[in-house]
């Protein structure tokens, strides 16, 4: 694990890091995980003049759903009602389908497939936006089935 990057990691992040590496690891290999993400950060930290850790914050800032629909049972038939998402949901889905997207990447090492996702979804691009706004443009197709949230 590169020690020099400690330097840029801004206050209180260093725990949504680790919960970013969490979800990363794979079958318990969590010293994978962690080079996987610091290379990562390599790579972000070679493609732009930005503060690498900087570029992680606001890509998963970018990918951060407000709203999202849950289906409703009401007299037989299914609603897809929109509902806005709690942070800790937020959060856990930002990590979830930033992951995803950069697993997605096919034909390069995971930490440039990584650090390349991180870079798209900074600039709000990418497979992880695209899912964002997918659920948004769903929510925003169900607004009629709103009154029918608890």
């Amino acid at each position: 694990m590169p020690k020099p990057l400690k330097s840029y990691i801004p206050q209180g992040s260093d725990s949504l890091i680790e919960k970013f590496i969490c979800c990363l690891m794979k079958d318990g290999k969590k010293s994978v995980a962690r080079r996987v993400f610091w290379d990562a950060i390599e790579v972000v930290k070679t493609r732009t003049k930005d503060p690498p850790l900087e570029v992680f914050s606001k890509a998963l800032l970018n990918v951060t759903p407000l709203l999202e629909v849950r289906p409703k049972r009401v007299g037989g038939a299914v609603y897809q009602v929109p509902v806005e998402v709690n942070p800790k949901r937020q959060q856990a889905l930002s990590i979830r389908w930033l992951i995803t997207a950069a697993r997605s990447r096919k034909g390069i090492p995971m930490s440039q497939r990584l650090g390349l996702e991180l870079l798209d979804a900074s600039a709000s691009q990418g497979a992880a936006v695209k899912k964002k706004e997918d659920v948004l443009k769903m929510a925003q197709a169900n607004k009629a089935f709103a009154h029918l949230a608890k």
